[in-house]
């Protein structure tokens, strides 16, 4: 037997024969899927896996001339035919935008104290009040999405009707097909609350900043926002059906969970994508993003459309002069995950971690709906987990809860990561399909990134394995050149420009005093046990 170490290909050659007519192997779906090996001339490549564990333990700090020079010099990938020739000299790839310096001092979340003014539910009046800016932006899983601006700053807002009473349906809002979401407890968002403290450390997810009870009637802004939201998606859309109330309905009793979140940008699904730049950092930095969170909290997404990716320019774009295979930060893009209401995560600093999930099973609507692109998303998620495999099933199919899959009735409490490829490759089809630059410039990308796509469509031919993860995917991209090692461990130094603007920036004025004071969690510092 050689000595030399086994690196993985795609595709390439299986340890056993392939199982006729199956693309992935039976298994039991919470173990990674079928790869394949083969032996290489050089050693292993240092696995992302590996890397992103050695990130969580990095102290973010800068690194000093001395370890730089210590570091050991890089063995080449065993993926030569991937990897363009370099010529000598080469330019260094574009870093990851480094943001600005912060405190070194910890933050730990302490409960406030119960004093009247904590304790009062606040008014629409209080969240937007005359003169600050509120935008409806967005339709989320339970809620409705808005983006306030004022002096302090901007937020994003998620919007939870409470179990209370609104008014009635109007005529015409019966004769207009108007579906009203029903009122959630507010439970329903515990779970993704505890995901978003999980993810907090990990860049390219959005920011939690607090969250309110909310009260009463609508203000004339926000009521106007909401028609302007529905006025658009109408033209986009003709035949789109109204899923929330109007707030013209609200009534003294209406009850609201708000949750203030940071500001993540533009909505994918609004961004007009003319480089293929663009295409490159907003996929490896969703994928990146979803690596790391699966090493550290066994995350999945489970609804990463394009509504859930947000998009902000936080540097210019660079042109690429550079002959390296390097593909990843030339955009000037900053990229943000958002809304886990689907989502599944857990602690795993816990000896018997809890998983955090939200139950599918409970309205399998979500995977007999076709009222959306991402629907068949749904339905290829669920259908692993009956099968085993990528074929999906149809609509019809989906209509028993709890079904016996491949390892017994559907759960959603285990961890299957082959989801987020799932999200990803809807992700690769949407950037492409909406590219509006040039037709040669997006073929040379489709070439490039050909053998990625073999193994990221999940309507592969049977023969070819997929990508059980998306660690397996920016495993793929580092061998391949498209973003460097120093890139991935600088996306975690400078920790991404989504994790600035942690202060809620809603002002609570007095009732009974002329003085104003911010309503948050206080904070107190903690000096870290080296100080």
């Amino acid at each position: 037997m050689s000595s030399k170490e086994a690196v993985r290909t795609y595709g390439r050659k299986a340890r056993k024969p392939p199982v006729e007519k199956k693309p992935l192997a039976e298994l039991d779906t919470n173990l990674p899927m079928s790869k394949t090996t083969t032996k290489g001339k050089t050693g292993t490549k240092e696995t992302v896996t590996k890397l992103s564990k050695r990130l969580s333990e990095v102290n973010l700090t800068p690194i000093s001339k001395e370890v730089t020079l210590q570091e050991k010099k890089k063995k080449p990938s065993s993926r030569q035919k991937a990897v363009l020739p370099i010529p000598e000299p080469t330019p260094a790839p574009p870093e990851t935008p480094k943001r600005p310096e912060r405190s070194t001092d910890k933050e730990t979340y302490v409960p406030a104290e119960d004093s009247s003014e904590d304790a009062r539910i606040l008014t629409w009046e209080d969240v937007c009040p005359i003169g600050d800016r509120i935008e409806k932006i967005a339709e989320a899983s339970y809620a409705e999405v808005y983006r306030i601006t004022n002096e302090r700053g901007t937020s994003i807002f998620k919007v939870i009707r409470l179990e209370s009473p609104i008014k009635p349906q109007t005529k015409a809002q019966v004769n207009s097909g108007l579906v009203d979401e029903e009122p959630h407890s507010e439970n329903d968002l515990a779970g993704e609350l505890q995901i978003s403290e999980l993810l907090a450390d990990i860049p390219g997810f959005v920011i939690y900043k607090e969250k309110y009870t909310v009260q009463g009637k609508t203000t004339p802004a926000l009521l106007e926002t909401h028609q302007s939201f529905q006025r658009k998606m109408k033209r986009k859309d003709p035949d789109r059906l109204q899923f929330y109330p109007s707030p013209s309905r609200y009534l003294n009793d209406t009850i609201f969970l708000v949750v203030e979140l940071g500001d993540a940008g533009t909505a994918l699904e609004d961004l007009e994508i003319l480089s293929t730049d663009q295409i490159w950092d907003v996929f490896l930095h969703v994928a990146v993003a979803l690596a790391r969170a699966e090493n550290l909290v066994k995350f999945e997404h489970r609804d990463l459309h394009e509504g859930n990716v947000c998009i902000r320019e936080v540097a210019p774009a660079k042109p690429k002069t550079d002959k390296s295979p390097c593909r990843f930060g030339y955009s000037g893009l900053d990229v943000t995950i958002l809304d886990y209401g689907l989502s599944r995560a857990e602690d795993t600093t816990q000896i018997r971690p809890t998983p955090i999930a939200h139950d599918l099973e409970k309205d399998l609507s979500l995977f007999t709906s076709t009222h959306a692109k991402q629907c068949k998303v749904y339905r290829q998620m669920r259908s692993y987990l009956l099968k085993g495999d990528r074929i999906w099933l149809p609509p019809k199919s989906h209509n028993k809860p709890r079904e016996r899959g491949v390892n017994g009735p559907v759960s959603w409490r285990q961890h299957h990561a082959y989801t987020n490829v799932l999200w990803l490759a809807y992700l690769y089809e949407y950037l492409v399909k909406n590219f509006q630059g040039s037709k040669k410039e997006l073929a040379v990308y489709r070439r490039e990134t050909q053998e990625l796509w073999a193994h990221l469509d999940p309507e592969a031919p049977l023969e070819i394995l997929s990508f059980s993860s998306a660690e397996d995917i920016v495993e793929f991209a580092a061998e391949a050149g498209w973003i460097t090692e120093e890139q991935l461990v600088g996306t975690a130094h400078d920790e991404g420009y989504s994790q600035l603007g942690e202060e809620s920036i809603i002002e609570i004025r007095s009732a009974r005093k002329g003085e104003k004071q911010l309503r948050r969690t206080p904070r107190r510092h903690l000096q870290s046990p080296e100080e």
